[in-house]
Protein backbone atom coordinates (compact mmCIF):
# COMPACT_ATOMS: atom_id res chain seq x y z
CA UNK A 1 0.00 0.00 0.00
CA UNK A 2 1.41 3.40 -0.99
CA UNK A 3 1.98 5.94 1.75
CA UNK A 4 -0.31 8.98 1.65
CA UNK A 5 0.83 12.01 3.72
CA UNK A 6 -2.83 13.03 3.96
CA UNK A 7 -3.45 9.90 6.07
CA UNK A 8 -1.58 11.51 8.98
CA UNK A 9 -3.39 13.38 11.76
CA UNK A 10 -2.29 17.02 11.59
CA UNK A 11 -3.24 19.66 14.14
CA UNK A 12 -5.61 22.54 13.35
CA UNK A 13 -2.72 24.42 11.69
CA UNK A 14 -1.98 21.48 9.42
CA UNK A 15 1.18 20.52 11.34
CA UNK A 16 2.50 17.32 12.88
CA UNK A 17 5.31 17.12 15.50
CA UNK A 18 8.42 15.39 14.22
CA UNK A 19 11.21 14.03 16.38
CA UNK A 20 14.67 13.63 14.85
CA UNK A 21 16.80 10.84 16.27
CA UNK A 22 20.34 9.81 15.35
CA UNK A 23 19.97 6.47 13.60
CA UNK A 24 23.26 5.04 14.86
CA UNK A 25 23.27 6.17 18.51
CA UNK A 26 19.55 6.50 19.29
CA UNK A 27 20.16 10.02 20.63
CA UNK A 28 17.13 12.31 20.38
CA UNK A 29 18.35 15.38 18.51
CA UNK A 30 15.42 17.75 18.12
CA UNK A 31 11.72 18.23 17.59
CA UNK A 32 10.24 20.37 14.84
CA UNK A 33 7.07 20.57 12.76
CA UNK A 34 6.12 19.24 9.35
CA UNK A 35 3.09 19.77 7.18
CA UNK A 36 1.99 17.41 4.40
CA UNK A 37 4.24 19.11 1.84
CA UNK A 38 7.28 18.90 4.16
CA UNK A 39 6.57 15.17 4.59
CA UNK A 40 6.44 14.74 0.82
CA UNK A 41 9.61 16.77 0.26
CA UNK A 42 11.47 14.79 2.94
CA UNK A 43 10.48 11.43 1.48
CA UNK A 44 11.22 12.54 -2.07
CA UNK A 45 14.60 14.20 -1.44
CA UNK A 46 16.01 12.26 1.51
CA UNK A 47 16.88 15.62 3.13
CA UNK A 48 14.73 16.33 6.18
CA UNK A 49 12.48 19.31 5.51
CA UNK A 50 10.48 21.06 8.22
CA UNK A 51 7.89 23.83 8.34
CA UNK A 52 9.02 26.92 10.23
CA UNK A 53 6.10 28.36 12.18
CA UNK A 54 7.92 31.64 12.81
CA UNK A 55 9.00 32.20 9.19
CA UNK A 56 5.96 30.49 7.65
CA UNK A 57 8.30 28.74 5.22
CA UNK A 58 9.94 25.39 4.53
CA UNK A 59 13.45 24.84 5.81
CA UNK A 60 15.73 22.01 4.85
CA UNK A 61 17.80 21.14 7.90
CA UNK A 62 21.38 22.22 7.27
CA UNK A 63 20.63 24.31 4.20
CA UNK A 64 22.35 27.37 5.66
CA UNK A 65 24.39 25.86 8.53
CA UNK A 66 25.73 22.77 6.77
CA UNK A 67 24.39 20.65 9.65
CA UNK A 68 22.45 18.37 7.34
CA UNK A 69 19.98 15.67 8.33
CA UNK A 70 19.97 12.83 5.82
CA UNK A 71 16.87 10.66 6.16
CA UNK A 72 17.59 7.03 7.06
CA UNK A 73 14.10 5.91 8.14
CA UNK A 74 10.69 7.58 8.40
CA UNK A 75 8.28 6.29 11.06
CA UNK A 76 4.68 7.06 11.98
CA UNK A 77 3.39 6.55 15.53
CA UNK A 78 0.38 4.38 16.39
CA UNK A 79 -2.07 7.32 16.48
CA UNK A 80 -0.63 8.78 13.25
CA UNK A 81 -0.21 12.16 14.98
CA UNK A 82 3.56 12.19 15.52
CA UNK A 83 6.54 11.33 13.33
CA UNK A 84 10.00 9.97 14.05
CA UNK A 85 12.75 10.55 11.51
CA UNK A 86 15.91 8.55 11.97
CA UNK A 87 18.72 10.58 10.51
CA UNK A 88 22.39 10.72 9.71
CA UNK A 89 23.23 14.06 11.37
CA UNK A 90 26.18 16.14 10.17
CA UNK A 91 27.33 18.51 12.91
CA UNK A 92 25.12 19.81 15.71
CA UNK A 93 21.35 19.53 15.37
CA UNK A 94 20.49 22.49 17.62
CA UNK A 95 20.68 26.12 16.57
CA UNK A 96 22.66 26.72 19.79
CA UNK A 97 25.47 24.63 18.23
CA UNK A 98 24.83 21.67 20.53
CA UNK A 99 24.49 18.10 19.32
CA UNK A 100 20.90 17.96 20.66
CA UNK A 101 18.26 20.54 21.50
CA UNK A 102 17.65 18.59 24.73
CA UNK A 103 20.66 19.94 26.63
CA UNK A 104 18.86 20.98 29.83
CA UNK A 105 17.88 18.41 32.46
CA UNK A 106 15.82 18.95 35.59
CA UNK A 107 17.48 17.13 38.47
CA UNK A 108 16.51 17.54 42.12
CA UNK A 109 14.25 20.45 41.12
CA UNK A 110 17.17 22.27 39.48
CA UNK A 111 17.89 22.94 35.82
CA UNK A 112 21.27 21.55 34.80
CA UNK A 113 23.00 22.12 31.47
CA UNK A 114 24.23 18.67 30.44
CA UNK A 115 25.73 19.55 27.07
CA UNK A 116 27.93 22.43 25.98
CA UNK A 117 28.07 23.95 22.50
CA UNK A 118 30.43 22.29 20.04
CA UNK A 119 33.60 24.15 19.07
CA UNK A 120 33.26 26.06 15.84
Amino acid sequence: MAFDPQSLRYDDRGLIPTIAQDHSTGEVLMMAWMNAEAVTRTLWSGRVTYWSRSRQAFWIKGESSGHVQKLVDFRVDCDRDCLLVLVDQTGPACHTNRRSCFFTAVRDDTEVEIMTPEAQ
